[in-house]
């Protein structure tokens, strides 16, 4: 292996685990150390697995981080659409008569954009909310990934009302540290949706960048209520929540 050219040995590790190449391979010798911090290898790994878009000029670490970002990309909300009941989910306010879960398109209502979503989470006639809060070290994004590189925190929800019914939908996303002190925190507005609306669902999206050490968790709180204070469920719907990392 010592005789075999950098080329070639490049092209032998990019065939092993990224993982252990980082955890093994670049603990053998100063060569395999240099080639697996190197940015060449990591390119022809991003070539062969079809990751395309990645940072243009050839840095290492930035190659790096964008393999292991895109690998791991994945919606980070747990039951974001109701199908396993409100699992994973913290009732932060629950008035009225509190939040329930719905199967498309509902009274009223229009079938999601997506034929994957079946079911809607759906607020009563006074302020409801929910909560979930992610442990990013706990879903594979490390402290030095997330300091350093400081990768795209891309969050979205979608929501809507039913055409008979006025309502209320407000979303808040917070980025914490180890404390759980806010490093960063997005408040949309308090969106209103009239009576006799046409019941589309709207997609809304935050992302969070350049936003400093330190984030170990994502809180991410969403709800409403209706503006006619019927009793049962005729506040507004969401569903498809999500927060992802990307690079």
């Amino acid at each position: 292996m010592e005789s075999l050219p950098d080329t070639v040995l490049i092209r032998i590790l990019a065939s092993i685990p990224a993982v252990d190449l980082v955890l093994v391979c670049r603990l053998v010798c100063c060569q395999w150390k240099n080639l697996v911090d190197g940015a060449a290898l990591w390119i022809l790994k991003c070539q062969q697995e079809g990751l395309t878009g990645a940072v243009s000029e050839e840095d290492a670490q930035n190659w790096q981080n964008f393999y292991f970002l895109s690998k791991k990309r994945k919606n980070l909300i747990k039951n974001p659409c109701g199908e396993e009941d409100f699992e994973h989910w913290g009732e932060v306010e629950n008035g009225g008569d509190g939040w329930k879960i719905e199967e498309l398109p509902g009274d009223f209502g229009k079938e999601f954009p997506s034929e994957e979503v079946h079911k809607y989470f759906v607020t009563s006639y006074e302020w409801c909310r929910k909560v979930q809060v992610i442990d990013l070290r706990a879903e594979g994004y490390w402290e030095e990934l997330m300091d350093t590189a400081q990768p795209k925190i891309v969050v979205r929800d979608w929501y809507t009302g039913r055409s008979d019914a006025g309502c209320l939908y407000e979303l808040c996303v917070k980025l914490l540290s180890e404390n759980e002190d806010v490093l960063a925190e997005y408040k949309s507005e308090t969106v209103t949706i009239p009576e006799d609306n046409d019941a589309s669902w709207t997609e809304i999206s935050h992302t969070f960048s350049n936003y400093g050490p330190g984030v170990r968790f994502v809180r991410f709180e969403h709800g409403g209520q209706d503006t006619l204070f019927w009793k049962g469920w005729y506040g507004v719907r969401v569903t498809s929540s999500s927060v992802t990392v990307e690079p």
